[in-house]
């Protein structure tokens, strides 16, 4: 309760000023001249102008506030680490029960987790804490408790910045003689070229009693292979050489073994993730004769900028005499020796377009073409009914890989070409604009070259269900069979056309190994917290896929169907960091969460980094726990204004001044009876004494 005086003037303030004036200077003239009963005209006059002034007494009634008290509990990642999680819910237990005999304090408990929202996954302590006492005055704020293992990201600058003055205090989990190996990647290319020299830097760092200068086994993995094994000393940069071996991401995974002494492996592994890009595929495309779909394989290939084309095409075949010159002849020779012998391993694909045996290539080639297959290399005949004549390239050594042989027949009933149940699966033939009606919604062709056994997966028919299109493996090497010579009429618009950008391009693609038409791959992809895992495949039922955390733990994940050859699962992660995927004999690796993140780089408990922040506040960063492992939390003490809020073994909490008022009494002093029996007191004697 408190008491106070305030005023309010049955007339305006200078009315009453106005004739206050007068009335003092009246008065002070009497008392002056001596007069008798001067003195009781001045008390009169005083009365008259308490009454104009009105003064009130005031009395409030106000109860005191409590004072807001911030406990945040670090729960980021790098508390999980040893005994720290068990530390942390004891303290916060122990905090909670001190804090509840004092009620003066207001508590306000937060957990903070950690924050991958800003691309590096951190501990954002002093975040939550603004958090927690955004909407409380800051006279109010009785001080902040951490509990955190003291790796905090985000502390401020300086103590003003907190936004309260009150003390803050760290009690840090872990102990003081822990040690830590962790490795870090100092340099790393985010592009590279397939198949080119690519460059890395790492640096083993050692942190804490048992740190030293001996060499670590260092283990380097690309996509999950081993590539390399090195002996690295703590501290200094060392290089490793790595390949691509394919276009789109590559991961780089760089790991030191674990020194049994470490409190914890997890940041003992370090990744880059580089984007594979393919040089310019360089394709040579053979064209038996000039024929109406010649320039849709020549156009298709060179609209694309990653390809480089070669082309030659056979308008004059050596048996052909009809006398000319040849010094009068403008043809280029077909440097068979130099494309076929010196440079065929420089192409990525061979197309052979209607191409039949006319003495141009001798046998002896098509050999050397089979072994550039069987050796990684990729193949494709665009066949038409020189496929199925006596000149064959089938009737040559090239007839090893070829995945279907001719009968010698040619159908020429009209037919519309159809997915195969496989094909309606495989990349190359999955989701064809027009290929979900039926029949499907693109333009007839008029004829097909009928083959024999088919050795590989037929994604396409023709009439009566006859492979029209083959794809099959041989060696290291593709090769892909295409039955007909009417694909032009598609890129010409007959009957509306059909999607031959779409099949060709993913065709040449598929023969050069891009891996998104992989027919059976498996891919892992983070979205937000969620892993999802994809199965690709022609087949039936994969089975579930095991993947393993980046702690180490396997968990297995059902896949479930979801159309054509593609099957899902999603494992709803709580770990950050690098998670392996397997199914059958394909793996796969994917990364949640930032590269690297922050709250693995350094896992070492530690005061240091907030003690500067809580000395500048009154408060202390200390242990909870010696080596020994056992537990000690400081005791709770308010405290007053600026006072020190650090003790030995206490901790103090700023208590407030603040109250809220509850009511208000006015009791107006120069009002009714009080007043009026005052002024005529006054007036009465004045009469009295002048009659005398």
């Amino acid at each position: 309760m408190s008491w106070s005086i305030d005023i309010e003037p049955l007339l305006p303030l200078l009315a009453v000023a106005a004739l206050a004036v007068p009335a003092v200077l009246l008065t002070l003239a009497l008392l002056l001249a001596g007069l008798r009963g001067a003195w009781l005209r001045a008390l009169a006059v005083v009365a008259l102008l308490l009454a104009l002034v009105n003064p009130v007494v005031l009395r409030e009634e106000r109860d005191p506030l409590k004072s807001v008290v911030a406990l945040v509990v670090d729960r980021s990642q790098s508390q999980t680490i040893g005994e720290r999680t068990g530390q942390a819910d004891a303290t916060e237990t122990a905090l909670q029960e001190s804090l509840a005999r004092f009620p003066e304090f207001e508590v306000r408990t937060v957990e903070a987790r950690s924050d991958a929202a800003s691309g590096d996954a951190t501990t954002a302590l002093f975040g939550a804490l603004n958090t927690a006492l955004g909407d409380v005055s800051p006279t109010r704020v009785g001080g902040a408790i951490l509990v955190t293992d003291g790796q905090v990201h985000d502390i401020p600058a300086a103590a003003s910045a907190l936004g309260f003055d009150a003390p803050v205090h760290a009690l840090v989990t872990g102990r003081p003689d822990e040690f830590d190996r962790r490795i870090e990647i100092t340099n790393s290319p985010r592009f590279g070229l397939v198949e080119q020299d690519q460059q890395l830097t790492y640096r083993v760092i050692e942190e804490g009693p048992r740190a030293s200068d001996r060499a670590v086994d260092v283990q380097v993995f690309l996509n999950g292979d081993l590539i390399a094994r090195e002996q690295a000393r703590p501290g200094q940069p060392q290089g490793v050489t790595f390949r691509l071996p394919r276009a789109g991401k590559n991961i780089i995974e760089v790991s030191a073994a674990r020194d049994p002494a470490e409190i914890t492996p997890v940041n003992n592994r370090a990744i880059a993730v580089v984007d594979g890009i393919r040089e310019n595929l360089r394709v040579l495309l053979v064209s038996g004769e000039p024929h109406a779909g010649e320039r849709t394989w020549r156009n298709l290939l060179k609209s694309d900028a990653a390809v480089d084309l070669v082309h030659f095409t056979i308008l004059r075949p050596p048996e052909k005499q009809d006398g000319t010159p040849i010094d009068e002849l403008s043809l280029i020779a077909f440097p068979t020796r130099e494309l076929f012998v010196d440079k065929i391993n420089d192409f990525d694909l061979i197309i052979f377009d209607r191409y039949q045996r006319r003495g141009v290539l001798p046998a002896l080639y098509f050999d050397y073409i089979a072994q550039y297959v069987e050796k990684g290399g990729a193949l494709l005949i665009a066949s038409g009914p020189e496929y199925a004549g006596p000149e064959s390239v089938a009737s040559s050594p090239l007839m090893s890989v070829l995945p279907a042989l001719p009968t010698g027949g040619v159908e020429t009933t009209p037919f519309r070409p159809t997915l195969s149940e496989l094909g309606k699966k495989h990349p190359v033939t999955r989701d064809l604009p027009g290929s979900a009606a039926e029949p499907p919604d693109w333009s007839q062709w008029f004829r097909s070259v009928d083959v024999g056994e088919v050795q590989g997966e037929t994604v396409m028919t023709g009439p009566s269900d006859k492979p029209l299109l083959v794809l099959n493996r041989v060696g290291e090497g593709r090769v892909a069979l295409l039955l007909s010579d009417h694909g032009w009429l598609w890129s010409r618009g007959f009957e509306g056309g059909g999607p031959h950008v779409a099949l060709f391009r993913r065709l040449a693609h598929w023969l050069m190994k891009e891996p998104e038409l992989e027919e059976e791959a498996l891919d892992a992809e983070a979205r937000g917290t969620d892993l999802v895992i994809t199965r690709q495949t022609i087949g039936d039922n994969p089975g579930p896929a095991t993947v393993v955390t980046p702690s180490g733990q396997a968990v297995e994940v059902p896949l479930t169907d979801a159309g054509s050859g593609r099957w899902e699962g999603t494992l709803k992660t709580e770990e950050l960091g690098l998670y392996q995927a397997a199914n059958g004999e394909l793996r796969t690796l994917a990364n949640v969460g930032p590269v690297n993140p922050r709250e693995y780089r350094e896992a070492i408990s530690t005061t240091a980094k907030l003690a500067p922040i809580a000395e500048a506040t009154r408060g202390s960063a200390r242990r909870l726990a010696e080596a020994t492992g056992g537990i000690d939390v400081p005791r709770i003490v308010p405290v007053r204004g600026r006072a020190n809020a650090d003790g030995r073994d206490w901790i103090g909490l700023k208590q407030t001044d603040e109250t809220v008022l509850r009511g208000v009494e006015r009791t107006p002093l120069f009002a009714g009876f009080l007043g009026l029996a005052v002024l005529l007191l006054a007036i009465s004697a004045t009469w009295y004494r002048e009659g005398r």
